[in-house]
C-alpha cells in the first residue's frame, strides 16, 4: 500500500478538513504525507486551519477507513485522481472550491479538448428529450466529450445520446462508486464505463444524501467549458449548475423553451436575467465555443516572419504554448514570470496576429499552419 496514497485519502476524510483548506495545507507542505507528519505548532499557522483543525489532523485515527478505501479502489480499477496529480483536470484545478480528491472509474480522459455539460430538468417533455438527442447527435463530428449527473430526465438521455452518436460521456455522481443512483440507470453507466466513465470526489461507501447534490454539480460546472441547460423549472439542480457555472467564469447556453410553460421557466429566467446564452440550434453552441474547424490563415514563411518580429516575452508565451499545446492564463503567467497584466497584454498582441486563439476557461492554443 503506497504511503502516500494512504495519506491521501486520510486527508479527505478528517471532517473539519474541507476541500479548500486541504489545498491551503497542500500548498504548504507538498505532498499529504508531510501535512500528517507536521507539528501541531506549524499546522495552527497555516491560514484557515487554527487550533480545532490542527487537533483534528494529529488525531485522526480512522486508518481501517483508509485501508479499506484503497482496497475497494484496487479491487474495482478505480483510478484516484489528486489535487497535485499531473492527471488532475486543469479546468478543475483553478476552481477554489475544487475537490482535493477525484474518484474515477472509465475510459475516457478528463481533460478532453471539448467538455460540454449538459443538464435539465428530471421531468422533461417530449420536445426537450427530442432536442437534447438531436443536438448531441449534431455533435458527433466535433469529438464532443458529454458531461452530467446520471439523473432521471435530461442527465440520462444526454449521457445515452451521446452513446448513440459515438460520444464518450462523463456521468457525475452524488454519491461514491459503491453504489449507483439511481439504479434504473445501471445499464447505461455500464455502458459508459467503455465509452466514458463515472467521477465523483465521495468515497466509496459514502451514502446519498440531498446536500451532496450541489456538490456534484460543482464537478460539472468546473470539468467543463461550457453548461447547456435544456429545460429546467425556475428551481432545481440544473439552474444550481448554471449558476456555479457562471462563477467559475464557463459559457452558460440555455435553450428558450415556450413562455409560459414552467419545464422552461428556468431557462427563460436565465436568458433574461443574461447569464445566459440563448441557443436554438447546434451550430449555436459550436459558434459560441469556437469549436468550429478553422481555415488555414497563413503560410509558414509568413508565421516565420511573424515570429521574427515579436519581442522577447511574446517569443516566451509562443514557445510555452507550442510545447504544451494549451495552457491556461494562470499557467502561462507562473512558467513565463511576467505579471498577469503583461501577459494579458501580449496575449492581446499575439491573437490580433493571429498566432494564437482564446479558448473558453481563459485558455490558450497556438493556431497551427
Amino acid at each position: 500500500m503506497c504511503e502516500e496514497m494512504f495519506n491521501r485519502v486520510a486527508l479527505t476524510l478528517i471532517p473539519q478538513i474541507g476541500d479548500v483548506v486541504a489545498k491551503e495545507l497542500l500548498h504548504h507542505f507538498g505532498n499529504a504525507a508531510d501535512v500528517f507528519a507536521a507539528k501541531k505548532r506549524e499546522l495552527e499557522r497555516i491560514p484557515g486551519v487554527g487550533e480545532y483543525r490542527a487537533n483534528a489532523i494529529k488525531s485522526f485515527c480512522e486508518h481501517h477507513i483508509v485501508e479499506k478505501e484503497i482496497q475497494f479502489m484496487e479491487r474495482n480499477d478505480v483510478e484516484a485522481v489528486f489535487y497535485t496529480d499531473a492527471t488532475y483536470p486543469e479546468r478543475l484545478r483553478h476552481c477554489y472550491d475544487s475537490p482535493v480528491m477525484l474518484y474515477h472509474k472509465g475510459s475516457t480522459a478528463l481533460q478532453a479538448p471539448k467538455m460540454l455539460g449538459i443538464v435539465g430538468t428530471r421531468q422533461p417533455t417530449a420536445y426537450g428529450i427530442q432536442l437534447c438527442e438531436q443536438f448531441i447527435d449534431a455533435f458527433k463530428a466535433e469529438d464532443i466529450t458529454i458531461v452530467s449527473g446520471l439523473a432521471y430526465g435530461i442527465d440520462i438521455t444526454a449521457h445515452r445520446a451521446a452513446l448513440q452518436a459515438g460520444l464518450p460521456t462523463i456521468g457525475v455522481l452524488a454519491h461514491g462508486l459503491q453504489t449507483l443512483y439511481p439504479a434504473a440507470h445501471y445499464y447505461t453507466a455500464q455502458q459508459m464505463l467503455q465509452q466514458g466513465g463515472l467521477l465523483t470526489d465521495f468515497h466509496s461507501s459514502a451514502s446519498l444524501n440531498k446536500q451532496n447534490f450541489p456538490r456534484r454539480n460543482r464537478i460539472v460546472a468546473g470539468i467543463c467549458d461550457a453548461i447547456l441547460v435544456i429545460e429546467s423549472g425556475v428551481k432545481g439542480g440544473s439552474l444550481i449548475t448554471a449558476d456555479i457555472a457562471a462563477g467559475y467564469n464557463r459559457d452558460v447556453m440555455a435553450l428558450p423553451g415556450r413562455v409560459g410553460d414552467p419545464g422552461s421557466a428556468g431557462c427563460l429566467e436565465l436568458i433574461k436575467q443574461n447569464k445566459a446564452s440563448l441557443v436554438t440550434s447546434p451550430q449555436d453552441v459550436l459558434e459560441i465555443l469556437n469549436w468550429r474547424p478553422l481555415a488555414p490563415v497563413a503560410q509558414p514563411v509568413l508565421q516565420q516572419t511573424l515570429f521574427n518580429t515579436l519581442d522577447a516575452d511574446e517569443k516566451v508565451l509562443l514557445q510555452l504554448l507550442e510545447a504544451h499545446k494549451a495552457l491556461h492564463l494562470d499557467e502561462l503567467q507562473q512558467r513565463s514570470a511576467l505579471s498577469r497584466s503583461q501577459v494579458s497584454e501580449k496575449l492581446m498582441h499575439l491573437e490580433m496576429m493571429a498566432l494564437l486563439r482564446p479558448l473558453p476557461g481563459n485558455t490558450y492554443e497556438l493556431i497551427n499552419t
